[in-house]
């Protein structure tokens, strides 16, 4: 459950002490790096802990041509206090050479070495695989490369999204299924949007897969 960017800080505050309240595992509060209002909810956080909820931070894989000990987004996100964090990355063979502009390899490379060295401040790292369901169409093996670089560096889950919200159940029970199968140590999430109005029925059909 993420703490909807919208709300003031206090209103945060008061939204993650509810969901706390009635049982929420991770509350991901947001992404420190990118706004004053989202860093500002990371330090009231550090002094507050939860009975049952873990805070997770979210933030991205390190900038392609910069190695982690020098990458600033990751820097806020070992400051955060999260308990957890959680990192997007391109899963889309697609969008690594037309977004961000480098090799298949490289994308690799930063994501095993993001959760790597992030492994060393969080005991749990789970990775958000953008745009997965529409880059497996597209080129199934390196979608699958991609997770792969992630379970190999200790991710503690893997996070499947259909980013652009146009798949179709069956579509995300028969993709669901197959990572299922390839990792069958791993704990699969999955991140739906919601623009064909399939956000629930994909989220059950990903469950039951």
């Amino acid at each position: 459950q993420r703490a909807d960017i919208s709300f003031s800080v206090p209103d945060k505050l008061q939204l993650i002490e509810r969901l706390d309240d009635i049982g929420i595992d991770y509350i991901e509060v947001g992404f420190p790096a990118s706004n004053p209002k989202e860093m500002q909810l990371c330090r009231e956080l550090k002094n507050k802990k939860y009975s049952y909820s873990k805070i997770v931070a979210f933030g991205m894989t390190r900038y392609k041509d910069i190695a982690p000990k020098n990458d600033r987004n990751l820097d806020i996100l070992i400051d955060s206090g999260a308990d957890c964090v959680s990192v997007v990355g391109k899963s889309s063979s697609l969008h690594v050479e037309k977004v961000i502009e480098t090799t298949l390899e490289n994308n690799l490379s930063m994501i095993y070495e993001t959760i790597e060295y992030l492994k060393k401040y969080f005991s749990e790292v789970i990775f958000d695989a953008e745009h997965f369901y529409d880059g497996y169409k597209c080129n199934p093996t390196y979608s699958m490369q991609v997770l792969g670089a992630a379970a190999q560096a200790g991710a503690a889950g893997l996070v499947l999204c259909d980013t652009n919200g146009g798949c179709l159940p069956e579509d995300i029970y028969q993709i669901t299924l197959e990572v299922a199968k390839k990792f069958p140590g791993c704990q699969i999430g999955i991140h739906v949007h919601n623009d064909s109005d399939c956000a629930t029925a994909n989220t059950l059909a990903a469950v039951r897969a």
